[in-house]
């Protein structure tokens, strides 16, 4: 099954919480979310909503989780499968490999505006890896590797705007000079900023 093509908003909508597919647009006072609330898209979205049975509430939680990370479901097994060969907390291990992922490593740097942008920065061979170009999203960004945007796209039009902002935020986690930035640590659970019950996604990929 290919990668999930729903409008992004739909997508926000359908599971009740601002999933930031666009980035800081999200925040704006035309955002769905904020004019019609968690209300599922759709002629039946107003409806009241039957209580979710235990599953239910599971593939949820799983679902938010793929579409956050923009991720197809053979490729979010894989790292829930890594995450639970490992001595640590399952769904911890899950969300560190996940934010450890290079679209997601750019998008928390701020050096593009939403993960998507990130993934096409990747794609496209604007990004360095310990100065190294590297075009796979899913590759794994280690502590202490530095993450490097080409200098040509610190220029580029819109991207060169949003470089250009005061007012980011960097994750403590991370720290960036310029267009560069590395990982100083991986991220711990109430660091990432991910509303979703992990422990739900276990439960379900454990029946």
């Amino acid at each position: 099954m290919g990668r999930d093509l729903d409008p992004k908003c739909r997508l926000c909508r359908r599971e009740g919480i601002k999933l930031f597919l666009k980035g800081d647009r999200c925040l704006s006072p035309k955002c769905p979310i904020e004019k019609k609330g968690a209300v599922p898209p759709g002629v039946h979205g107003l409806r009241r909503a039957r209580r979710q049975s235990e599953f239910g509430v599971q593939l949820r939680e799983k679902q938010k989780a793929k579409r956050l990370y923009g991720l197809r479901e053979k490729q979010f097994v894989k790292y829930f499968n890594q995450a639970r060969r490992q001595p640590k907390v399952t769904g911890e291990v899950l969300f560190q490999l996940l934010e450890s992922r290079l679209d997601n490593v750019i998008y928390r740097l701020s050096l593009a505006p939403s993960r998507v942008t990130a993934r096409q920065l990747v794609s496209h061979g604007h990004v360095l890896v310990e100065g190294k170009k590297v075009k796979i999203p899913s590759y794994g960004v280690r502590v202490g590797e530095s993450v490097e945007l080409s200098s040509q796209m610190g220029k580029t039009g819109s991207l060169k705007d949003f470089l250009s902002r005061k007012d980011v935020k960097i994750p403590e986690w991370l720290e960036r000079k310029a267009l560069t930035g590395r990982i100083r640590r991986l991220p711990k659970r109430d660091e990432i900023e991910a509303n979703i019950n992990e422990q739900a996604i276990v439960e379900y990929y454990s029946r």
